[in-house]
């Protein structure tokens, strides 16, 4: 099982405006070329496929594709693979934004 962790501004007082905006992002990732956007993530299981719509910043990591999910002002990823820990790390950096669990 996945660790989910949350990239926020919710914990910095000094920001007037703390929420973490959808077209930030965009903008934010679109300049980052192993992401890219995706209106829907689908999960393939071994008896089922699920589809989620929302907003994801899709990272290409090899042949995985691990979601960053923008919902409600902040951002959420879950980690399934070691690699993604530095790139959460570098994303809320940039963001200027606080990790938290959750």
């Amino acid at each position: 099982m996945s660790q989910r962790f949350r990239i926020t501004r919710s914990f910095q007082e000094q920001i007037l405006d703390q929420e973490i905006t959808l077209e930030e992002c965009k903008q934010y990732f679109a300049s980052k070329p192993d992401f890219e956007y995706a209106s829907s993530f689908t999960v393939k299981g071994p008896e089922s496929t699920m589809t989620i719509d929302g907003d994801f910043f899709m990272w290409h990591h090899g042949e995985n594709k691990i979601p960053f999910r923008h919902y409600m002002g902040d951002l959420y990823v879950a980690v399934s693979n070691e690699a993604v820990v530095p790139k959460m790390i570098e994303v809320a950096s940039e963001l200027h934004a606080d990790l938290t669990e959750g």
